[in-house]
């Protein structure tokens, strides 16, 4: 079965070498494996830096070391009177990057939802509970914040909230797992990931909520994106074997296949003008970022190093913004889409990762 980019599904890929940790650790090891494969933690993190994928067939543009100057210590958070972290600036901001970016943080204890601002490179935590949030998006406007809340178990409903963590609303109801949603560029519809009707896949539904549509059928879909003209959603796919880049129509019609690759990832994000989509690829620890025409031409790999998901466009089309492990642990980064000025955007001693960004 396909898990979303970012779920708990990895954890299966490490059940035997955890195994073996159990055999060694005694009752302590169990209890923490079975928390771990019961969802009790937040997903694991890879382990290891990888070997860069050789280039091959695929043409890559080498990345430039990242920018900014010596990197100031860390500074931990502190409460202010809400009751949520804030993380005075870590790092240097960059005259070159503007708006917010959203994206999933771990506190130690489970994920939640964080906030960037690149103006001053201040982020405040804008969750706080223990339950799982994440897969979270800026609406169009910037004012607001769409994002799936762990309910209970398996059960993700979709939220929203505005842009200082406030006027918290419910907008799904289906006791289902929902997932990566999103606003439509006129603000009117969200397109999500939902298997409330058995197997994942798209669905949309009004900006409240209400009418909920399924758009897609048969084999497993998910990770929806919008076109910045609202006419196309952009979503990975098995319906034709192996996990695929697709295009369809916002209305689920005009199905086309974008890539034809081996092990893809799930989230995407279309280019400023529509004509490219940026995605990931690779072997579990070794996955890179790229570009590729929505007509699937101009393939091209933008990283060369570490372990590398969840790419997103700024609104601009100027840079990307993806998680990178290559600090040996899950940071943001962003990169122009030449794979020039590799610049790091997180300094945190936890996971950051999931971005999206906004105005």
């Amino acid at each position: 079965m396909m898990k979303p980019e970012g779920l708990p599904g990895q954890r299966w890929l490490l059940v035997l070498l955890m195994f073996g940790t159990v055999l060694i650790c005694g009752g302590l090891g169990g209890l923490a494996l079975a928390g771990w494969l019961t969802g009790a933690t937040s997903r694991p993190k890879p382990l290891a830096e990888a070997t860069v994928l050789p280039p091959t067939a695929v043409p890559f543009i080498s990345t430039a070391t990242p920018t900014g100057g010596p990197l100031p210590p860390f500074i931990p958070p502190t409460l202010p009177a809400t009751g949520l972290p804030t993380l005075t600036p870590a790092l240097l901001p960059n005259p070159t990057l503007s708006g917010k970016i959203v994206y999933t943080c771990f506190d130690g204890n489970d994920d939640e939802i964080c906030l960037l601002n690149l103006a001053n490179m201040v982020v405040v935590q804008l969750t706080n509970n223990e339950v799982g949030d994440w897969y979270a998006s800026l609406t169009p406007d910037g004012d607001g914040i769409l994002w799936a809340r762990q309910v209970s178990g398996a059960n993700y409903e979709i939220f929203r909230m505005d842009i200082a963590g406030a006027n918290v609303t419910q907008l799904t109801h289906n006791g289902a797992g929902n997932f990566a949603p999103e606003l439509s560029p006129d603000g009117t519809r969200i397109v999500y990931t939902s298997n409330a009707g058995g197997l994942q896949q798209i669905w949309l539904m009004a900006a409240d909520g209400s009418n909920p549509q399924q758009l897609t059928y048969g084999r497993e879909s998910i990770d929806p994106t919008w076109a910045p003209n609202g006419q196309r959603i952009a979503f990975a796919s098995n319906r034709s074997g192996q996990r695929q880049l697709w295009v369809m129509a916002a209305d689920g019609t005009d199905l086309r296949q974008v890539t034809d690759l081996p092990e893809m990832g799930g989230r995407s994000a279309f280019s400023a003008d529509g004509q490219a989509l940026t995605f990931y690829q690779g072997p579990f620890n070794n996955r890179h970022i790229f570009l590729i025409n929505v007509d699937g031409g101009n393939l091209r790999r933008l990283t060369t190093d570490s372990d590398n998901v969840g790419p997103g466009f700024s609104p601009d089309g100027q840079w990307i913004a993806f998680a990178s492990f290559r600090d040996g642990n899950n940071e943001l980064y962003a990169v122009r889409p030449d794979g020039s000025d590799l610049t790091r955007l997180t300094r945190n001693p936890r996971a950051d990762y999931q971005p999206r960004w906004g105005r």
